[in-house]
């Protein structure tokens, strides 16, 4: 893990820019947010492929939707609460249900928003976009996989969801070996007592839990899932299989993110037990993004709680 930080909303404009350089058919579309979503970098690249809709994020997934048939690659940016939230009819209408190419860059998901309070965190948005039928959902874990699942998106054909965050977070993906694959989870470290499976920012929080644990005798598996929809079903059931117990950690409510998607691979398989770590059904609240981590137990010393007690 580096000690270089970046937030992976930052890592999103730049892979835009990286994407344009190759690219002419890639638009980015953005609702008055282009300096939060970082698609201001775009649109100082590019001003020609950059549409302002204003603040109606449902038309600009209709517009999105337009331009997909002509031929344009278009990538709508807004914050998680507005692009899943507010938009939702248009992105399962008017994107989900002709299967159009259109992808979704969300911004600011999770009560790592901060300060902005629970109105914006969108602890939700995971489970609303996996519902729609033939929607690719990912949550990358750092700069580095932020950047190769725009690349990734570009090159797939259909909808697809990007959660991206606020807050600076470590590289953990600075590897030679590294490889991005839409729908292959990544094992970051082998272990035989539990299996920790974690997705976004909260990938980087469940390593260094892993470590701690390690110190207490608890031998855990890491496994990073940046493609929750479709999930690495292979991936899971091994690790599951081995250690009998798994642990999922997330920044998004435990009812319909990672930890159902995986709930529903264990439940038909009988392969393990499961205990879910993330927003227990409820808002978030304003404060420094850290200290909510904290608060809401999904930082590493919250995940190492967890695991503890979920052995015990």
């Amino acid at each position: 893990m580096s000690d270089k930080k970046i937030a992976t909303r930052e890592s999103y404009g730049n892979a835009l820019v990286e994407l344009g350089n190759v690219n002419d058919k890639v638009y980015v579309l953005d609702a008055d947010l282009a300096g939060a979503t970082k698609t201001g970098i775009f649109k100082k690249a590019f001003p020609d492929r950059h549409i302002d809709c204003g603040i109606a994020e449902a038309n600009m997934m209709g517009i999105a939707a337009g331009l997909s048939t002509t031929g344009i690659i278009p990538f709508c940016s807004s914050f998680a609460m507005f692009a899943a939230g507010r938009a939702f009819e248009q992105v399962r209408n008017s994107i989900g249900y002709p299967h159009l190419n259109v992808k979704i860059g969300a911004t600011h998901a999770g009560i790592t928003v901060g300060e902005d309070g629970a109105s914006h965190q969108c602890n939700e948005d995971i489970a609303l976009m996996r519902t729609i039928p033939g929607m690719v959902v990912i949550s990358p874990s750092d700069d580095i996989e932020a950047r190769a699942c725009v690349m990734a998106a570009a090159e797939y054909e259909g909808p697809v969801y990007m959660r991206f965050g606020r807050s600076a977070v470590p590289v953990i993906n600075d590897n030679p070996d590294y490889k991005f694959e839409i729908g292959k989870g990544v094992l970051l470290k082998e272990g035989k007592d539990v299996t920790i499976i974690a997705t976004g920012v909260l990938v980087c929080e469940a390593l260094e839990a892993a470590k701690a644990l390690a110190e207490s005798g608890i031998d855990a598996e890491v496994i990073n899932i940046h493609t929750i929809k479709p999930l690495d079903t292979e991936l899971v059931l091994a690790s599951a299989k081995k250690t009998g117990k798994v642990v999922t950690v997330e920044e998004h409510s435990i009812i319909g993110g990672l930890g159902s998607a995986v709930a529903d691979v264990l439940a038909e398989s009988g392969a393990a037990t499961l205990k879910k770590i993330g927003v227990q059904d409820r808002f978030g609240e304003s404060g420094p993004a850290a200290e909510l981590l904290h608060k809401f137990k999904l930082d590493a010393e919250g995940i190492i709680e967890g695991v503890k007690g979920f052995l015990a």
